[in-house]
């Protein structure tokens, strides 16, 4: 590429001339190309080494000057076709205007100016970004593309300098962390390392310092480790790796792939060397940690953050912390955590402004907000760019806001606008309506306008027992809170606040409090009348997930009068619906019937969803899918965290399997199944305000309180009935309401009264003796875990396709997992790198394992060219395209594992008799060229009678629409044409089509429809090209050529006697396009007589033709290859297409039938069989002979007469080296000598 000329002092360190001229030098880098010796490998080494192989490109031309010192590079390139075709620009169009300059200086500026020219109009050419990625960056972008055989759309994300350990010797080198794989390349002293992981590969990440291996990183497969240290900055590319992975298992776990972020704010200061897509990936990391910081919506980004102090009124200080600006929040943390959190919807702000700087208070700046409070800010950096960018916020917010408290209070109206079905209330408390009921008079069915427990509540009798004056106590408290601190989303959260939650939240404000510390709030108002449209969407509609919803609906806490109802019943309905057409992906999963029926109890059903939602989606992510993903994860985290905090209890557990037991039902319903209601909603107190740490807190307290029965214990049935027991009586003395029966019975035996635990004792406990891990440290735990549980299920989800399959096949269960692996990393690299159908169509996770992975043509025919024993050279493309056709029995265009499984062992295990079956149905309709039919096979095939259509697909599996084969593209995408005459079928035919269907008969010979001529000259053609790599082929090729003589002569003589035809014939009468015309003058019989004695004439004629035929294109074939091999071994160059088509024709099979080719495209020496001998001789071929055809029967005896024909379909194929070479082909890790020239060509990764 043409480069800004730059000034050059030193023009022959490290470079090589090749071409000079008086004004310009092309030059190459030392340690590339040919020679060099060992000056050559020092200086390949160093920029290996050095990175400069990435800035500095192994071609370049610099312009001179006889009497002048100082060169001027002006050009570039990374090959040599390259840089030839600029230094031929240069003496074609500047050389002889060069010399006519006198003065050197003019000719120096006259050379730079017209580079610069030519640059400036390649970039007018080109859309010039803002936010462009630097050229080194570009350059080793381009250099990791060559490197490893990547496509453009494969893009790179970062690359930093280390060691590879290969065994106990490291290899310096450059790792680069592109999206969807990790590369690792050195190049010493002539030996070169290469190394390509895939992302989806990754089975563990970890970085760990040994003696061995200092501070490094251990990446780990299913086959191997690798270890690469010696970075200059670990940290960094640890994240980033931790990245790139989790972006590789949510692309496995719900085809969540990844796209860049065209929204990405733009840096104020350029940075150098750092990648958009890097950028990219730092600010989703740090948007995912604000997020969870302050339980925010998940499509809120950060937008940049800055350091300042916060006065707070309630303890007249400044707090030291950082702000936090977003598109619609201004958040404020402590350093020290715990003294002060702070939450400002834009939504809610009502002016910001600048206040008067002092030197108490440096750079102040006061929001105020709708509610009357006023926040101020000080001791910023920047704070008029600052301001500006809130006032963009503000700008782009809605105006039209109702405040928190207005919202609080008309969210219940919105509920009573829901149309709902006519149900009649049969409830246990007074006839008379309750408060909290709506009736619609248009649908009369009841609505929650508040919370079930208000509803059903049984009163104490003791107004002022000491229960009831510790709740009023509680409520105080909150109100002594709010009124000091705030209330609603802009109140100050502070330590007080966390005792307060730990001390027990008071019923009548634990629903205000859910929304507000769960973040679920915000996403409430901000989607006024989300609720109620999906409730009217969804109503009446039946799928998977309402059967699901509706069988677990009495299963709810059936114990509490709320749920014993049609009211309580029908709004936990209405949630699990709503949120079930919201969210597909999720459903309805088990579990969430028990956690909604809490949330009802003390919501309404609007807060209610939108609690599901911040729980589901948020603060449980992946916990409630069909694989219960997040659970699995989280129970390998609590395994970890048992394993530091109780080492001992940990080795006995893992002993009894314990843990992996107790776990799944404690985190799916935050042990609300497992302790009794009353105290395990104070556990969901802790949890909304906390998070998942309080989760893991209590159960290490669990276990902790237990541990001493638990090393007592000698099997799992008893640590399971010690653990039941001191659950079940956990107890909430506060409690104001009347103890609801636990479903669990009490696990006691005789009159051993349990001891009761008090759970605001085990909270306690539970934050005294745990209170120090961190949700940062659980984030990273939990990357781990996630790793591991994901590539679990995957091998689980291989072993169960291998179990599925294998009754079907002859293919071992070690052969089953490798194709399986090859045929998921074809689905894989088409998702990287796109392919003719959408990952999603390809990737069904609501299928069964076996259908989940699919593939299209495209996919299919490099898979099938690498793995088929039928190699048939330039025609295995065709080949493969038509097994796709075959296979692809649905007509959607790809294909299951199973299918594929399904064409391969047909191929490698079937017998003599299978395997030409299989060949004959791949030269038959839907298989053999549905895009190219000629007319008169359609009209064949509109005539022939619909029962034989029905044969033919009953044996070859296909699905019958009554309508003929319809067009297909080569890539397998469907292109349907409707025809008119095919709408007017007889019933009869659907009726023989549906008792064919019922009866399902058994495939055999008999079934197979007949195969014309063009189709036979197909297979023949096919035949030849399967012979062409094969040991004994010349006795092959004499066999096909008797076996295809014999069977054009019994299909000469057979259509004399295929009366159908006959009549055919004789009813079409003078078709100049069939060539069919009937002789006036001559008797059926003496005609028939006459044709049958000129066919055994012409068929022996036929006979010596295409002996002579074979014979002479075999020794053309033979001479070819021994000339092609001699070129190869002389000197290695490209074929021209002219090089290419003489090959192609001279290998391919030179006997076709008349009609089946294009005049264009017969070559001269070409003997058209089954024509008369004047049209062969013309080289015109004549029409396809309609009525010649040839059963399967005919074919299968004629092969069975040739020994070598019957020993090469019996021959045992193993499939095992096929594996291998394609695995080698996708090559993980390589180590080559160094051949003099270094450009590689690009390895398939």
């Amino acid at each position: 590429m043409w480069l800004s000329p730059e000034e050059v002092l030193l023009a022959n360190a490290l470079w090589v001339t090749e071409r000079a001229n008086p004004f310009f030098v092309l030059q190459r880098r030392k340690g590339h190309g040919r020679g060099g010796g060992l000056t050559g490998l020092l200086v390949g080494t160093l920029d290996v080494v050095l990175d400069s192989s990435a800035r500095v490109a192994p071609y370049r031309i610099l312009h001179q000057t006889q009497d002048s010192q100082v060169y001027w590079n002006i050009a570039c390139g990374t090959s040599r076709k390259e840089i030839t075709e600029h230094w031929e620009w240069l003496e074609l169009n500047l050389l002889q205007t060069l010399s006519v300059f006198e003065n050197e200086d003019d000719v120096t500026t006259f050379v730079k100016g017209k580079v610069q020219g030519i640059l400036a109009e390649e970039n007018k050419n080109k859309e010039v970004k803002e936010d462009e990625d630097s050229g080194k960056f570009k350059e080793a972008e381009l250099k990791m593309r060559k490197l490893f055989g990547m496509p453009e759309v494969e893009k790179l994300v970062n690359y930093y300098s280390c060691s590879y350990w290969k065994g106990r010797v490291p290899w310096q080198g450059w790792i680069y962390l592109s999206v969807n794989h990790l590369c690792f390349y050195s190049f010493l002293l002539g030996k070169e390392v290469k190394l390509v992981i895939r992302w989806v590969d990754v089975t563990q990440l970890e970085k760990n310092a040994t003696l061995l291996f200092p501070e490094c990183i251990k990446v780990s497969t299913r086959d191997q480790e690798h270890y690469l240290s010696m970075f200059l900055n670990i940290s960094e590319t640890f994240k980033l790796m931790e990245q790139l992975a989790n972006i590789a298992m949510r692309q496995l776990l719900d085809n969540e792939g990844f796209s860049e972020d065209k929204y990405l704010p733009k840096l104020r200061k350029s940075l150098k060397n750092v990648s958009m897509l890097k950028r990219d990936l730092d600010a989703r990391a740090k948007s995912e940690r604000y997020r969870s910081m302050f339980q925010l919506p998940k499509d809120e980004r950060l937008d940049g953050h800055t350091e300042c102090t916060l006065w707070t009124p309630f303890n007249k200080m400044h707090i030291m912390g950082q702000m936090f600006v977003s598109n619609n929040y201004i958040c404020f943390a402590s350093k020290e955590e715990d003294v002060c959190n702070l939450i400002i919807p834009l939504r809610e702000v009502t002016i910001v402004e600048k206040a008067d700087s002092s030197s108490v208070l440096p750079s102040p700046l006061s929001i105020s907000t709708k509610n009357k409070m006023t926040f101020l800010f000080a001791n910023l950096k920047d704070r008029d760019f600052l301001v500006q960018r809130i006032s963009d916020f503000l700008q782009r917010t809605p105006s039209r806001r109702r405040s928190i408290k207005e919202e609080l209070q008309n969210s219940k109206c919105i509920e009573s606008e829901v149309l709902l079905e006519q149900r009649k209330v049969s409830s246990p408390s007074p006839s008379t309506p309750s408060p909290g009921v709506i009736l619609d008079n248009t649908e009369t069915a009841p609505t929650t306008t508040r919370a079930l427990m208000t509803i059903f509540r049984k009163e104490p009798t003791e107004e002022l027992s000491p229960k009831m004056a510790k709740e009023k106590m509680k409520e105080e408290s909150w109100n002594i809170h709010f009124f000091e601190f705030g209330r609603g989303v802009c109140m100050y959260r502070t330590s007080k606040t966390r005792d307060l939650v730990l001390k027990g939240m008071p019923e009548s404000l634990r629903g205000e409090l859910w929304l507000l510390f769960s973040g679920a709030l915000n996403e409430m108002v901000t989607h006024p009348g989300y609720y109620s449209e999906l409730v009217q969407e969804s109503m009446g509609k039946y799928n998977l997930a309402t059967e699901e919803i509706e069988r677990d609906l009495h299963r709810s806490m059936p114990e509490h009068p709320a749920f014993q109802n049609e009211m309580g019943i029908a709004a936990l309905r209405r949630v699990l619906t709503a949120y079930a057409f919201r969210n597909p992906n999720i459903g309805y999963c088990q579990a969430m019937n028990i956690v909604t029926s809490v949330l009802l109890l003390y919501c309404n059903e609007e807060e209610a969803f939108w609690l599901l939602i911040a729980l589901c989606e948020r603060m449980l992510p992946d916990y409630y899918n069909t694989r219960v993903v997040g659970a699995l994860v989280d129970q390998g985290v609590f395994e970890d965290l048992t394993r530091e905090h109780l080492p001992l209890l940990y080795e006995w557990m893992q002993e009894l399997g314990v843990i992996s037991t107790i776990s799944l039902s404690w985190f799916l319903t935050l042990f609300l199944s497992v302790m009794p209601f009353e105290s395990a909603v104070v556990v969901v107190d802790c949890f909304f305000y906390e998070g998942i740490k309080v989760i893991f807190q209590v159960s290490l307290a669990v276990l902790e309180a237990n541990m001493e029965k638990l090393l007592n214990c000698s099997d799992e049935g008893e640590a399971m009935t010690i653990l039941g027991r001191y659950l079940d009586n956990v107890c909430n003395k506060q409690c104001t309401t009347p103890p609801i029966p636990h479903l669990h019975a009490l696990l006691t035996n005789g009159d051993d009264l349990p001891q009761q635990i008090d759970i605001f004792e085990l909270i306690k406990s539970s934050y005294e003796k745990f209170g120090s891990i961190r949700a940062d440290a659980i984030e990273q735990m939990r990357f781990k875990q996630r790793l591991k549980v994901i590539q679990s299920l995957e091998d689980t989800a291989k072993r169960s396709v291998v179990r599925a399959i294998l009754t079907e096949t002859a293919f071992s269960i070690e052969e089953l997992e490798e194709l399986y692996l090859l045929f998921k990393a074809k689905h894989l690299m088409s998702c990287y790198w796109g392919g003719s159908s959408s990952a999603a169509e390809r990737h069904d996770l609501s299928q069964p394992y076996l259908e989940q992975y699919r593939i299209d043509s495209e996919q299919f025919q490099e898979l099938f060219v690498a793995l088929s024993p039928w190699t048939c050279g330039p025609h295995s493309q065709a080949l493969a395209g038509r097994m796709f056709r075959l296979l692809d029995q649905n007509r959607d265009s790809l294909i299951s594992f199973k299918e594929f499984i399904t064409g391969l062992s047909g191929m490698y295990h079937g017998d003599l008799v299978e395997k030409l079956k299989l060949l004959y149905r791949l030269h038959l309709p839907p298989a053999l060229w549905p895009e190219e039919e000629s007319a008169l096979e359609a009209t064949q095939y509109f005539t022939e009678d619909p029962l034989a259509d029905v044969s033919h697909d009953a044996a070859t599996g296909v699905e019958v629409t009554g309508q003929p084969v319809q067009d297909r593209a080569g890539n397998g995408n469907v292109k349907q044409k409707k025809d008119d005459k095919t709408g007017s079928q007889d019933y009869r035919y659907h009726l023989r089509l549906w008792a064919r269907e019922k009866e399902n008969p058994k495939d055999n010979i008999k079934e197979l429809t007949k195969m014309n001529q063009e189709q036979f000259i197909e297979m023949c053609k096919t035949l030849y090209n399967m012979f062409s790599e094969d040991p004994a082929e010349g006795e092959l090729y004499h066999a096909i050529a008797t076996v295809a003589t014999l069977l054009l002569q019994i299909g000469e003589v057979g259509k004399q006697f295929s009366s159908p035809m006959s009549r055919r014939s004789n009813e079409m009468g003078d078709h100049k396009g069939l060539g069919i015309q009937s002789k006036e003058g001559v008797s059926a019989p003496e005609e028939a007589k006459a044709d049958v004695a000129q066919t055994n004439v012409k068929a022996d004629y036929e006979s010596d033709v295409l002996s002579d035929t074979l014979k002479t294109q075999m020794e053309r074939m033979k001479l070819a290859e021994c000339v092609a091999t001699r070129r190869e071994t002389s000197t290695v160059q490209s074929l021209t297409d002219e090089e290419v088509r003489d090959d192609t024709s001279m290998s391919s099979y030179s006997m076709v039938s008349s009609g089946s080719l294009l005049c264009e495209d017969i070559s001269e020496d070409t003997v058209l069989v089954g024509c008369e001998q004047t049209a062969a001789v013309q080289g015109r071929p004549s029409a396809i002979d309609l009525d010649w055809s040839i059963s399967f029967e005919q074919i299968l005896a004629s092969v069975l007469t040739e020994p070598a024909l019957v020993g090469f379909f019996e021959k045992r194929v193993d499939v095992r080296p096929k594996i291998a070479k394609c695995k080698s082909q996708r090559v993980m890790e390589r180590q080559v000598s160094s051949s003099s020239d270094q450009e590689l060509s690009p390895t398939s990764s």
